[in-house]
């Protein structure tokens, strides 16, 4: 006997923006907060080896600080998008809580790194560290549950392992060339393997994957590592005194692969590829 399948609602699910919102009002008023009042810390140049030189005041490096809301921007975008349940594809469209869980990770991304340009302190520097493990764990642990055919289910148990697998290369790591230290090395890690695994879902037969979203958030992905170069201190192209950073388009560029990658991920659907 078929289970039929549920009606989709007809009615926007407002619970994806709700949730959205109001990670990014909390959490944007506590790191605020911790600047303000220095509860992150003392200042000890966290970050400092981007370009960016530190100004007098709570925000330590304004651009690279402010910048930041182009991820709660994307994932505030995320979850608008995800209000209609029936554009979430085949595999968020059954389980549309995963699509809020993005948008929710997404949107930390943005307090997470303000959390150390704004402060440069040690605690800052590891919140920005964890808030991109949240978004390299999801990518690899969602796209590895659909490659074994699994449920929500193998998702909770590989995203908070990564996350913290990740945390432990970076407090007992130490540096690494080209991406400066082991935390770097963990995050550009696990977003290589997700897009590995997101190339053999790809290929599959049974399930239709539109491509062109995936491969413009690798594209820019691509090029946002090439400006992170930029922004590095020492680069020819490093002007510390100017409030237009490379750094601070680092961040906008990833929110914007953070956006596409969802998008990708929401392009799934039944039948062959073409």
């Amino acid at each position: 006997m078929t289970t039929p399948t549920p009606a989709l609602p007809q009615e926007p699910d407002r619970r994806p923006l709700v949730a959205a919102a109001a990670t990014a009002v909390v959490s944007l008023a506590l790191v605020l907060a911790a600047a303000r009042w220095g509860w992150l810390g003392a200042d000890v140049g966290r970050g400092s080896g981007f370009c960016e030189a530190a100004r007098p005041g709570w925000v330590r490096q304004p651009a690279n600080t402010w910048s930041n809301l182009g991820f709660v921007a994307a994932g505030l975008a995320v979850a608008a998008y995800a209000a209609d349940r029936a554009r979430l594809g085949l595999t968020m469209g059954a389980h549309p809580g995963l699509a809020s869980t993005y948008a929710v990770v997404v949107v930390l991304l943005g307090p997470g790194s303000m959390a150390m340009h704004a402060t440069q302190t040690r605690l800052g520097g590891d919140l920005d560290l964890l808030s991109m493990f949240l978004v390299s764990g999801f990518a690899l642990a969602y796209a590895v549950m659909r490659l074994a055919r699994r449920g929500p289910g193998l998702f909770a148990v590989l995203f908070p392992v990564l996350v913290v697998i990740g945390m432990v290369v970076l407090l007992t790591g130490g540096r690494v060339p080209l991406v400066r230290h082991s935390g770097n090395a963990a995050f550009a890690v696990m977003i290589v393997l997700a897009v590995l695994v997101e190339v053999a879902l790809w290929r599959r037969e049974d399930v239709r994957q539109d491509a062109a979203f995936g491969v413009a958030a690798v594209a820019t992905l691509l090029v946002a590592y090439t400006v992170w170069q930029f922004g590095r201190r020492g680069h020819p192209w490093c002007d510390p005194e100017s409030l237009l950073q490379w750094h601070g388009l680092w961040h906008v560029l990833c929110a914007v692969g953070a956006y596409l990658l969802f998008r990708h991920d929401t392009a799934e659907r039944v039948g062959s590829r073409t």
